[in-house]
């Protein structure tokens, strides 16, 4: 992803914890450590004060990346998907969607991960004021699907319009975040006929285990990577290299307004 986010013209900064210490920008031998480390743990805010007390390794969430990212001065963020409110849980709410309505970051994704209660999901964004950019279309993507027929507030086909919308907000003091929400390419994207079976099957699967919370979303993720045959890893992996190049896009676009 650093090597696109380059090829654009912007620089990348890998937001992790290493040793206890949050940093923005890594180097290949830190970012190889990240991706082969078992010991390497999932840090939402709350997790903070102890991975940093502890000295330990983590990779952020996107709540805790849109924190970090808005405190070393970083407009942009490109990500999978984001969290949101979970299927047939109300009360079981990402913490990402209230990070997006409070810290001031474009955040890039392909949607809310499918395995969510999309609608839910758009209406609390709605209900605390953010905003949902549809880049290249008028639907709310459903990550491994181009479109969820759920809409989003705007459409934007260029980055140039994405970055006029930002600075807007900016100037009227609004408070919190910029969602943009990139389709899968069509090459990778998985019909919404054929994922949804996948997803209402490992859904039966983890209600059955009763998984704690936290447990929930890997299982759903690794079980619907076992069922699509690996499909779901695919268009996962083309979705965060197109990400990654619409980000880009956008920080140059913001780079050039100043």
């Amino acid at each position: 992803m650093e090597h696109i986010v380059r090829s654009h013209g912007a620089e990348p900064r890998t937001v992790a914890i290493l040793g206890g210490e949050l940093r923005a920008g890594l180097n290949d031998e830190e970012l190889t450590h990240l991706a082969v480390n078992r010991n390497v743990r999932k840090v939402s805010r709350r997790d903070l004060p102890i991975v940093t007390a502890r000295k330990l390794d983590g990779a952020t969430t996107v709540a805790t990346t849109m924190w970090a990212a808005h405190r070393f001065g970083i407009e942009v963020f490109a990500t999978g998907g984001i969290g949101g409110v979970h299927r047939g849980r109300g009360d079981d709410v990402s913490a990402d969607l209230q990070e997006l309505a409070q810290t001031p970051v474009v955040v890039v994704c392909a949607g809310a991960k499918a395995i969510l209660d999309l609608q839910a999901t758009l209406e609390y964004l709605e209900t605390f004021g953010v905003t949902v950019i549809g880049y290249g279309t008028e639907e709310f993507p459903a990550f491994y699907s181009r479109s969820s027929g759920l809409r989003v507030d705007a459409r934007c086909d260029r980055p140039e319009e994405v970055a006029a919308i930002w600075r807007a907000k900016q100037r009227l003091q609004l408070p919190g975040g910029l969602l943009v929400a990139v389709p899968v390419p069509v090459e990778a994207e998985i019909p919404a006929s054929e994922i949804e079976p996948v997803i209402e099957q490992a859904v039966k699967e983890a209600e059955a285990q009763r998984l704690r919370s936290a447990e929930v979303t890997p299982f759903l993720l690794k079980r619907i990577a076992e069922l699509t045959g690996e499909r779901s890893l695919q268009a996962n992996l083309a979705l965060l290299r197109n990400n990654a190049a619409v980000a880009a896009q956008i920080a140059v676009a913001l780079a050039e307004e100043r």
